[in-house]
């Protein structure tokens, strides 16, 4: 099945990741330059700036995609094809707090919006919107596919499935962006020596097989003719590990990755796939130890940095607007977005693989079925397709069982306000070590979150 005249509805367009990508693709495809893209965010202001750019951008390129704008979701998800949730209410201040606070109590979070008090912290905030959203799309138009691009997206996705089952959703993470990710390491295992040499024929012998809960994914296989190369991405990684730079970036997310990624294969025998991230999963580099380690404890989450990311944004958009960058120009300084990608791909009945945050189905044998699980995955309008992994190895699979309940536990309290489910997943939680510091992190988080957490929350019952 295929569809003439798609029409998008991105919900927070003001995304910094999202926004101004959806534009792109949106222009570019020709499987969705003919349809309707509309735009939706709760302050006005930036959303007209985001209307504005994308008419200036259908002009300049005289496509026929029509341009939607609105406050109100409701005014414009009639006859939507997707919806896409790209919207998160004060984010970076919040998670300066979640990661002030927990670092208060000796757990350091480098970004701090899936795992930890960070993460379920972000799940209060976040998920009773999307809730909201939901039964929205349910009585206006259910046949839409929801896709979540919200963290924590495990947390947001397991609670779609769960609490609004008649809807088709999905959700994703950014770092497993195909073939992108899979062009990546086909140059750490030195199949090719740049991208440009990548090509479809490369692509079919190299078996690679990513898989685990988002942000905790590992490297299980790579193999290409049949020869086994994760060695050889690892030493990769241990190489660039001894003259690690983080090309300019001195976010903590950046900090230290390679001899992470090496330290975590040398222990567990396969790569992380998405160490920004899953190097705050573990303990390890808490700071914690008795002994001091190679690599120093985590940096966490850098508040003013973020704001100034946000505002050099804001900045080039306002260029676009006003003719200081000549908006041909646009064409040129963005890409294709996983989001819009995976959408050009159903659309058009491409036939593309990507990964995506959705239930096993039995593609990682030795987990359950119904595991949220970030896989490779066949697309279409039909449905989604997990592809067969194999096993999860030991300890690695541990691990993982312990996060998936941390994330469903964050589900079930805050879709049922469920104060004990609350401080169960605290406590649950692989990077809390301390009783006493989960109920006092719970205590002071709720207070200097009032203004984002719903009311319940503050009613004795």
């Amino acid at each position: 099945m295929t569809i003439d005249k798609p029409k998008v509805v991105v919900l927070g367009a003001g995304s910094l990741f999202f926004g101004r990508e959806a534009i792109w693709q949106m222009v570019h495809s020709k499987y969705l330059n003919t349809g309707t893209l509309a735009l939706v965010d709760t302050n006005e202001n930036r959303l007209n700036k985001l209307v504005a750019l994308a008419n200036m951008v259908v002009q300049e390129t005289g496509v026929n995609l029509k341009i939607e704008g609105s406050i109100d979701r409701k005014e414009v998800l009639q006859d939507a094809d997707f919806v896409v949730l790209s919207f998160a209410e004060n984010s970076v201040k919040y998670r300066g707090v979640d990661c002030d606070i927990s670092q208060k109590y000796g757990i350091r979070m480098c970004s701090g919006d899936t795992i930890g008090p960070g993460g379920i912290f972000r799940a209060m905030r976040e998920l009773p919107v999307i809730m909201d959203c939901a039964k929205d799309i349910e009585n206006i138009c259910p046949e839409a596919w929801v896709i979540n691009y919200i963290n924590p997206s495990t947390v947001n996705g397991m609670a779609l499935k769960r609490y609004a089952p008649n809807l088709k959703s999905i959700a994703l993470c950014d770092s497993h962006h195909m073939p992108h990710k899979k062009i990546i390491y086909a140059e750490r295992a030195g199949i090719i020596e740049d991208k440009s040499e990548y090509s479809q024929t490369i692509d079919r012998k190299f078996d690679l097989r990513i898989a685990g809960v988002n942000h905790f994914t590992w490297l299980l296989k790579a193999e290409y003719e049949e020869k086994n190369v994760l060695p050889t991405i690892a030493e990769s990684l241990r190489q660039s590990a001894e003259t690690e730079t983080v090309g300019g970036d001195t976010g903590a997310k950046a900090l230290f990755n390679d001899a992470i990624s090496y330290q975590l294969y040398d222990i567990f025998g396969y790569v992380p796939t998405c160490t920004a991230h899953t190097k705050e999963y573990v303990p390890y580099w808490q700071g914690l130890g008795k002994l001091k380690d190679d690599i120093p404890p985590l940096s966490i989450w850098e508040t003013e940095d973020r704001y100034e990311r946000h505002e050099e944004m804001w900045q080039q958009i306002d260029r676009f607007l006003s003719g200081e960058i000549p908006i041909r120009e646009f064409m040129t300084s963005y890409g294709p977005d996983h989001a819009t990608d995976i959408i050009e791909t159903m659309v058009g009945g491409l036939d593309k693989p990507f990964y995506i945050n959705t239930i096993n189905q039995g593609a990682v044998t030795n987990m359950n079925d119904d595991s949220f699980l970030e896989l490779l995955c066949e697309v279409t309008m039909d449905g989604v397709k997990p592809l067969p992994v194999g096993e999860m190895p030991r300890g690695l699979r541990g691990m993982q069982e312990l996060i998936l309940d941390t994330h469903e536990l964050t589900a079930e309290a805050v879709v049922e306000r469920s104060y004990k489910k609350l401080r169960r997943a605290m406590l649950t939680d692989p990077l809390v070590h301390s009783i006493a510091d989960a109920d006092q992190i719970i205590k002071e988080l709720l207070e200097l979150e009032k203004d984002v957490i719903p009311e319940h929350w503050y009613v004795k019952n």
